[in-house]
């Protein structure tokens, strides 16, 4: 983990690859405990304030990616430093200006205890407020990744689809995913480890040779 300065504490920042930062927490829908999730891909993600206009449409946006989400096994869970009745205030305001039941639970991180573990506050641009952290978390409780937008930015919950869904093809089919990968394409085989295994490339079956380096093959 890294280091960084909040509220003149120095908190250990977590990296991909790390254990996720267990919590305990209140939310929107009672209260909630990491280990919950375990067995389960979960999304995480900070948002800034409750009754501002960014946010309220991310949450639109983020209802509408949830079944897709839960049909890959994947939880999702929302966090501000809110309070719960601020949450619940919030939610039934775009349940009721949207026409969007909200499914998932909402941290209401008063304390900023969750926050903190999870390195969602950048002190450079709001002390006060999360900013738009999005932490993937696999199903034995891993951070697989990390993405960070400014409090001006929405965020684009089909790259967040895209991102779980390429995670769960690398570990099922044991590939990476190349630039602007969707599910169906093909997925880009390990470079070899030795000349022998280079000069082999290239005739092994069901592989789309480019170079030695780099081929893909259906998944």
């Amino acid at each position: 983990m890294g280091q960084a300065e909040t509220e003149g504490r120095t908190v250990m920042m977590p990296r991909i690859g790390d254990d996720a930062p267990s919590f305990e927490a209140a939310t929107s829908q009672g209260n909630i405990d990491l280990k919950d999730y375990s067995g389960k891909w979960l999304v995480l993600f900070s948002h800034p304030s409750d009754f501002t206009p960014v946010c309220t449409t991310e949450f639109v946006e983020f209802q509408k990616i949830y079944p897709e989400l839960k049909q890959m096994n994947t939880e999702l869970i929302g966090l501000s430093v809110d309070s719960v009745p601020s949450h619940i205030a919030w939610i039934r305001s775009i349940e009721e200006n949207f026409n969007t039941t909200i499914g998932f639970p909402v941290i209401a991180d008063l304390d900023k205890e969750v926050s903190m573990k999870y390195g969602m506050i950048m002190p450079g641009e709001s002390q006060v407020e999360t900013s738009r952290a999005v932490f993937i978390i696999d199903p034995d409780q891993k951070i697989r990744s990390i993405i960070y937008y400014p409090l001006t930015t929405g965020r684009n919950m089909q790259e967040i689809l895209r991102l779980v869904k390429a995670l769960q093809t690398t570990d099922e089919h044991g590939v990476s995913t190349p630039a602007n990968w969707q599910e169906g394409d093909k997925g880009v085989v390990s470079p070899p480890k030795s000349q022998e295994e280079a000069a082999e490339r290239s005739q092994e079956d069901g592989i789309e040779y480019i170079d030695w380096y780099i081929s893909k093959k259906d998944i």
